[in-house]
């Protein structure tokens, strides 16, 4: 059988408080995000927060209007958001939007026998966007759930859904996806298909 990790991006309140409409957006997704987390949780399969770390001399990081850097390593707006954690997940520091780019977590994945993700988190064209493309490039089988994916901006978390779902993922909202995992007992490969 397949085994599944759920890697969530950026549930830290300096990502999610930076802007009215991300943090309004949050609001929103957050009761059935955090049901379905747990729902992973109690079948079985590891969260691994994928935590967004600002390194100071990265000349493309964007600082605050006063010139503060934002998501420090040990900082209170850097933390992971604790309405989304329990003891038994994993946190996985990552200095760039994608969760793979010269992180530990394809080891990690590996090492646990994990052959699917879920991709969870925000910004859905940024961060689970570059994520799912990395994880693709892994030979991951991949699932978006799209109730669990959250931009400030709705065009755009719509338009890279419809990307995901046309590249690399298999994009589902969380019930479907449970239910799927309830019936099938795993979650299928989406057939990719490659034009001429």
């Amino acid at each position: 059988m397949a085994k599944i990790a759920v890697l969530t991006n950026d549930l830290q309140a300096d990502v999610v408080h930076k802007t009215p409409e991300r943090t309004a957006a949050m609001a929103e997704a957050q009761p059935h995000f955090v049901k379905f987390l747990n729902e992973m949780r109690e079948r079985g399969h590891v969260v691994y927060h994928l935590q967004l770390v600002n390194l100071p001399d990265d000349p493309n990081v964007e600082r605050d209007l006063d010139g503060t850097l934002p998501l420090q390593r040990g900082s209170a707006g850097g933390a992971i958001l604790s309405d989304f954690t329990a003891p038994t997940d994993v946190v996985v520091e990552k200095n760039k939007d994608s969760g793979f780019y010269e992180t530990e977590l394809h080891d990690l994945l590996q090492e646990a026998g994990v052959d699917t993700v879920l991709v969870t988190g925000l910004q859905t064209q940024i961060c689970v966007q570059t994520t799912a493309a990395d994880a693709f490039f892994r030979g991951y089988n991949i699932w978006v759930p799209s109730d669990c994916v959250v931009s400030g901006d709705p065009d755009a978390r719509d338009r890279s859904l419809e990307w995901l779902r046309g590249y690399c993922a298999t994009v589902a909202d969380s019930a479907e996806i449970l239910n799927t995992l309830d019936t099938q007992g795993e979650l299928p490969r989406k057939v990719v298909k490659i034009l001429p």
